[in-house]
């Protein structure tokens, strides 16, 4: 599963999983079993195993989140596809196309940018026409 923000989850989400964990906790302190915990909360027995692990070694200050998995690595800046397939390239010495670096980023949960600058050629006068006669037929 992918998630919006490249691979870790929304602070809501991570909100809400926390809650679940918090609950658990309540429920080992009870003396639950593994399996009625997993089945109530809908979570898998494993998950429910390493949420008791870390209990007892934490307490409930264990299962609560620890936030993003890591923190994002790039700037605000706009990075265009172009830009992008030369930095795999020189990061990793791996040659691909444009539309490969497209597809490795959506999977990511990134979405394309616009241009670095508009082209000179833009007819702005053509462009409004298109979107007025053609584009309406498109849809």
């Amino acid at each position: 599963m992918r998630y919006a923000d490249g691979g870790g989850l929304t602070a809501e989400r991570r909100a809400a999983r926390e809650r679940i964990r918090l609950d658990a906790g309540q429920r080992f302190a009870r003396g639950d079993r593994t399996s009625d915990i997993a089945k109530d909360l809908r979570v898998s027995e494993r998950s429910v195993e390493q949420w008791r692990r870390n209990w007892r070694e934490g307490g409930m200050e264990g299962l609560k989140s620890r936030g993003p998995a890591n923190l994002p690595k790039l700037s605000d800046e706009r990075w265009t596809l172009e830009r992008v397939r030369t930095l795999i390239g020189r990061q990793f010495r791996i040659d691909c196309s444009i539309a490969g670096v497209w597809r490795l980023l959506h999977r990511h949960g990134w979405s394309w940018q616009s241009p670095a600058r508009r082209a000179l050629e833009r007819d702005e006068h053509a462009l409004a026409l298109w979107k007025k006669d053609v584009w309406p037929q498109v849809e």
